[in-house]
């Protein structure tokens, strides 16, 4: 049975935790998206938080919850988990407070993440990778607390991070020429959302606040629809910077008070987000920071002449991840996808599928193939790019008439995982 931890985050400690900062973390700029503005007739501006020195807005809560720490407890060290960004945001204040830390962190957390750990930590952290996800990581990381007699610096469950949080949103209010009609806001564990929604309900009551998780990761979701804290059995790890299977006790209260709504988003909208705002305005974006605007389609009609903000909470993406990220956009979009095509055992074949099969414009990208001399027909793993969402059913018709189509994988997550 859940606790109910009855704390609200205070104005005047929030004013403080931002003087705290002062010279740490940087006013991000407000920036309005002409792209976005256009699409969706209204003013979207972006909070660019994916421009602070770690490359999110963690930076916040972890220095200023290591600033309310003794001399005494700061000397014998501190211990933290994550997926990445709060790693980072420890590791600098390691380095800055000179403490020593350990950093947990899952197991398959992207390379350019571990690498921003250890480059800004340097001889002040150690980084531990264990276990598959953020919350197997944060166990292993509450066992070596008790242990050894270190601090724990929760990436979101804490009074002090969450105040940290908070601060981004007295920059918004005072960045912000008018009033603000939306904000809409990533949820992981849910410091960002209980900090920044505090502070706007506070001096900006009018203010719609829209909370966004990854459809694979929907804890804040399910635990306000079901108006009791739940934990996820399973999670889709792909947006790490949001992948939590329980959102923080804490956070949960306030959230429940505070969110106007709560949206989930397609993995691959978020993929095609990142791309978009790549290609459009040259913003690197990680899958967490594209939540908000990934959002954005779900409130169209309500937006429309309205001034919104939208934060980009980090941009600590891998380049690796690019080709998964692509791959994601254009399965969502209905651009690409994988069949297990039967080919006759005879010369030519080949040739007949390309050429009275495919479209003009239809492409093949992969392409699996053995033949079994002991078979009429052999089947092969073929992925076909299309051009337009409306080629695939002339494409299936023809795959079907000719006696080429074997089945189709893209609705079979178990098989495309093991033939694709």
């Amino acid at each position: 049975m859940s606790v109910q931890l009855k704390y609200y985050p205070d104005i005047g400690d929030v004013r403080r935790a931002a003087k705290l900062l002062d010279g740490v973390a940087i006013t991000t700029p407000l920036i309005r998206s002409i792209n976005y503005s256009k699409q969706y007739d209204c003013d979207v501006f972006l909070k660019r938080e994916d421009l602070q020195i770690v490359r999110s807005y963690k930076i916040r809560g972890a220095y200023n919850k290591m600033k309310s720490l003794s001399a005494e407890v700061l000397a014998n060290g501190v211990v933290c988990a994550s997926a990445g960004n709060h790693a980072q945001g420890v590791a600098y204040s390691c380095r800055a407070l000179k403490t020593k830390g350990k950093i947990f962190m899952p197991s398959p957390t992207p390379g350019q993440k571990i690498e921003q750990v250890r480059m800004f930590g340097q001889e002040f952290i150690e980084v531990i990778l264990i276990g598959d996800t953020f919350d197997e990581a944060s166990e292993h990381a509450k066992n070596y607390c008790l242990a050894n007699n270190m601090a724990f610096i929760h990436p979101f469950d804490d009074e002090k991070v969450i105040e940290g949080q908070a601060t981004i949103g007295l920059e918004l209010l005072k960045q912000s020429r008018i009033p603000i009609d939306y904000v809409f806001l990533p949820v992981g564990g849910g410091g960002l959302a209980a900090g920044l929604s505090s502070v706007l309900k506070d001096l900006s009551p009018h203010t719609k606040i829209i909370g966004v998780e990854p459809k694979g990761a929907p804890s804040m979701s399910n635990s306000l629809a079901e108006q009791v804290n739940k934990k996820l059995l399973e999670i889709d790890m792909f947006v790490d910077g949001a992948a939590v299977k329980r959102v923080g006790e804490r956070n949960f209260n306030i959230c429940q008070s505070n969110l106007d709504d709560m949206l989930t988003v397609d993995e691959g909208k978020i993929c095609e987000t990142i791309l978009y705002v790549y290609n459009k305005a040259a913003i690197v974006l990680e899958p967490a920071g594209a939540l908000a605007l990934s959002a954005l389609d779900q409130y169209a009609d309500e937006i429309k002449g309205k001034h919104v903000v939208c934060l980009l909470s980090g941009g600590n993406n891998d380049i690796t991840r690019m080709e998964e990220i692509k791959e994601r956009a254009m399965l969502y979009q209905g651009l690409k996808h994988y069949f297990l095509v039967k080919f006759p055992q005879r010369a030519g074949a080949l040739k007949e599928f390309v050429a009275e099969v495919l479209g003009p414009t239809d492409d093949i990208t992969h392409f699996e193939y053995t033949k079994k001399t002991s078979r009429e027909k052999g089947t092969a793993v073929v992925g076909v790019e299309l051009k337009g969402k409306g080629d695939f059913a002339p494409l299936l018709s023809r795959m079907k008439e000719q006696d080429f189509f074997g089945g189709y994988l893209n609705d079979n997550a178990v098989l495309m995982d093991m033939l694709v």
